[in-house]
């Protein structure tokens, strides 16, 4: 039997505000001449994945980053000169910025102390440098003035966004790992006290224990654990003797190989697998997003503007070789676009004590 990517299975599917910096020369004179203005290093031209690695190294310093992809370069907001000269050693664009992290992080807890309503979510977007609050077609009335007058009170941190879909989890009937109540997509094969395993999406796994590669087909593997809500993610055992070679099904007839787990970065380009709808890709658009769905809240997502549907719930994020996210939910489809919700696999891997392989 082939590999639970699964053939067959459409492999299913953060931050700083664009204030520029403006720059007052001082020249001073000594001896009737002047001295030489200070040398700003100029920002390295880099890769996707080697923003996010730069990215991890400067989190200390940074009130959120951000990948500027047609420039190539890693922009990192900052409060106060210091950490911009900082910023500007390691070889990354410095911005200075109105809202520190800490500020942002505490418009999001007042949102979830005061506005935790089904059908909203918010994450912090680093080229806005605001919490960016989107609200679903659910929340009308009473909920939505609630809403605004929290989102008000909070002033310029905030920005209020709404969406003409509906936030649930990506689930349904269909191909891919079934269940006998359920469909969704295998995200990444994983390896676990040497066995084989897959992630899949926590709402999957509660609602299947058992899983074949075929509708009504024999069982290939087992749900051992599963959290949702809170989070958004699932380890399942492989039962039988199924291959599961570490890969996502492009569905043109190739793969695309997976050797690590890595974090996402805000303007990252990324690609989603999954059994409905295939391959999609699209941009990251923030980090350690919060979604309320009807089920609950969900906390530490990715936001992305990548399509998804039902059945592509627990399918691959990922960015080359890199395992980024399993899909989680959103609202939208593949013809009308909309916000779609990613699993951050290193957080999976390290709550199950696994590996990719």
């Amino acid at each position: 039997m082939k590999h639970r990517r699964i053939p067959h299975r459409r492999a299913v599917l953060a931050g700083a505000g664009a204030l520029a910096l403006a720059a007052t020369a001082t020249v001073t004179l000594a001896n009737a001449h002047a001295a030489p203005a200070p040398t700003i290093p100029k920002p390295l031209k880099l890769t996707s994945a080697a923003a996010t690695a730069l990215a991890s190294q400067l989190k200390s310093n940074a009130a959120g980053a951000y990948y500027d992809a047609r420039a190539k370069k890693l922009v990192v907001n900052v409060v106060d000169e210091t950490a911009a000269k900082a910023v500007r050693a390691k070889g990354a664009q410095a911005r200075l910025v109105k809202h520190s992290l800490a500020q942002l992080d505490a418009a999001r807890q007042t949102l979830k102390s005061r506005a935790t309503i089904p059908g909203t979510a918010w994450g912090v977007d680093p080229v806005s440098n605001k919490v960016v609050v989107t609200a679903d077609r659910t929340v009308k009335g009473a909920k939505l003035d609630r809403l605004t007058k929290v989102a008000r009170s909070l002033g310029d941190k905030v920005e209020l966004r709404h969406s003409q879909g509906e936030f649930k989890p990506f689930i349904g009937g269909g191909d891919a790992i079934w269940g006998d109540s359920a469909r969704c997509s295998l995200g990444f094969n994983v390896v676990k006290d040497g066995q084989p395993y897959f992630l899949t999406a926590g709402h999957c796994g509660n609602a299947v224990k058992s899983w074949s590669d075929t509708q009504g087909g024999s069982e290939i593997a087992t749900t051992e654990a599963s959290t949702f809500p809170g989070h958004d993610y699932s380890i399942v055992k492989y039962t039988g003797n199924t291959d599961h070679p570490s890969e996502v099904d492009l569905y043109n007839g190739s793969t695309q190989k997976i050797t690590q787990a890595a974090d996402a970065t805000v303007g990252e380009k990324v690609q989603r697998s999954g059994s409905t709808t295939q391959v999609h890709d699209g941009t990251v658009k923030a980090l350690n997003a919060s979604v309320n769905y009807q089920e609950g809240t969900v906390d530490g997502l990715i936001q992305t503007d990548v399509c998804a549907e039902p059945g592509d719930s627990g399918g691959a994020l990922f960015d080359g070789e890199s395992a980024v996210g399993l899909t989680s939910g959103g609202s939208g489809d593949c013809t009308n676009g909309g916000e779609t919700f990613f699993q951050p696999v290193p957080e999976a891997l390290s709550a199950y004590g696994a590996q990719i392989g």
